[in-house]
């Protein structure tokens, strides 16, 4: 197994930059840093794309997270092993990367529901986290790197 392209960075270094400004956006530590990674841990199920799921089950570990958690992540909505706070947070980002076919993808109950738990800062942050996986969905699913040590995850636990 390989990847089916070369580093993309080799041919535009400033990808590099990019992902840089987007994890100091969301390095503000006004959202636990273990949410995001759950939040781009779903993302990667959603997209079924193996470089994603390996990559954010391996950040989880290393910030010590249970394997339950990590492992119910696909299942959140009726796992026992997340706070209310966390399941926003999925909610939302299921909401923005799944077509919703009767109508919003992010309704009004889901806003408010998020709201409740985040303040306007860690409200944008948890935006910005959901930016920052979409950056890297399409050089994940067209490029379909292995799960090897990467800059996100020298960023995240550089932190």
């Amino acid at each position: 197994m390989r990847s089916r392209m070369s580093d993309p960075q080799e041919f535009i270094p400033e990808i590099a930059e990019i992902a840089g400004a987007l994890f100091k956006a969301v390095g503000n530590q006004s959202v636990p840093r273990v949410t995001m990674s759950l939040m781009h841990l779903r993302a990667g199920q959603i997209v079924a794309n193996t470089y994603l799921t390996v990559l954010h089950s391996s950040l989880l570990r290393k910030a010590e997270v249970s394997e339950e958690r990590i492992t119910a992540v696909s299942s959140w909505r009726d796992a026992p092993y997340f706070s209310d706070a966390e399941r926003a947070a999925l909610a939302l980002v299921e909401a923005v990367l799944q077509p919703n076919p009767d109508g919003e993808r992010v309704s009004d109950e889901l806003f408010a529901e998020v709201a409740k738990h985040y303040d306007e800062k860690a409200f944008a942050t948890l935006m910005m986290a959901i930016s920052q996986v979409n950056f890297f969905i399409p050089i994940a699913l067209i490029g379909k790197p292995l799960p090897v040590r990467t800059l996100a995850e020298d960023q995240w636990t550089a932190r």
